[in-house]
C-alpha cells in the first residue's frame, strides 16, 4: 500500500486529508470558471456556450488549484510564497485555457481549436498568468486558513499545515522588531 493511502493517527487516509486540503484551491478554480461564464452570459452568449466557458475553463483551474494545495501540503511550496505560484500558473493557466478553447470548439462542433497559432496563444496565456496567480494567492490566503481551521481536527495534514501558517505569521511580525533592534 502507497505512503498516501496509510491511514493518519485519527484513521483517515492520507490521500482523504490531501484531498480534503486541496478544496480552497478547487473551490477558487470552480469559481474563476463560474465567472467567466458569467461575464459570457452577461456578453449575450447561447447558454450552451456559457456553460462550456464555466465547464471548460473552471474544471482545469480547479485542478491546479487543487494542485497547488496539495503541493503546500506537502511542504513543496512555502506559505505566502508568490514565485513558486506564479511558477505553477505559468503552466497551469494556459493549459486552462486551452482546454476552454478546445471545450468551446467542441460545444460549437468547431473542428479548429485555436483562430491564432497554438503557441502564440499559450504565450500570450502565459503573460496573463501572473495576474492569475497573484489573484489566486490573495483569494487563497483568505480562504484556505478559516478552511484548515475548520477541518483540523479530524485531519492530521491540516493540521500541520495550519501550525506552518501560524509560524510564518510569527516570522512576519517579528521582521519589524528585528529590523528596529538592528538600528540600534
Amino acid at each position: 500500500m502507497g505512503a498516501a493511502l496509510h491511514p493518519g493517527p485519527r484513521g483517515r487516509s492520507r490521500a482523504a486529508c490531501y484531498a480534503e486540503v486541496a478544496v480552497p484551491g478547487a473551490a477558487i478554480g470552480l469559481l474563476s470558471g463560474a465567472f467567466a461564464g458569467g461575464v459570457a452570459s452577461l456578453a449575450g452568449l447561447p447558454a450552451a456556450m456559457v456553460a462550456a466557458i464555466a465547464v471548460g475553463l473552471g474544471a482545469p483551474l480547479a485542478l491546479f488549484g487543487g494542485l497547488y494545495c496539495v503541493l503546500l501540503a506537502a511542504g513543496r511550496i512555502g506559505v505566502g510564497a508568490v514565485g513558486p505560484v506564479a511558477l505553477l500558473w505559468l503552466v497551469g493557466f494556459p493549459l486552462s485555457r486551452l482546454a476552454d478553447e478546445f471545450v468551446v470548439a467542441q460545444v460549437l462542433g468547431q473542428e479548429s481549436v485555436l483562430r491564432e497559432p497554438l503557441l502564440s496563444f499559450l504565450l500570450f496565456q502565459a503573460m496573463l498568468s501572473l495576474g492569475y496567480a497573484i489573484g489566486f494567492l490573495w483569494l487563497h490566503e483568505r480562504l484556505a486558513p478559516r478552511w484548515l481551521l475548520r477541518i483540523t481536527g479530524h485531519n492530521d495534514v491540516a493540521a500541520t499545515l495550519v501550525a506552518r501558517y501560524v509560524e510564518h505569521v510569527s516570522s512576519v511580525r517579528a521582521r519589524p522588531r528585528r529590523a528596529a533592534d538592528r538600528g540600534r
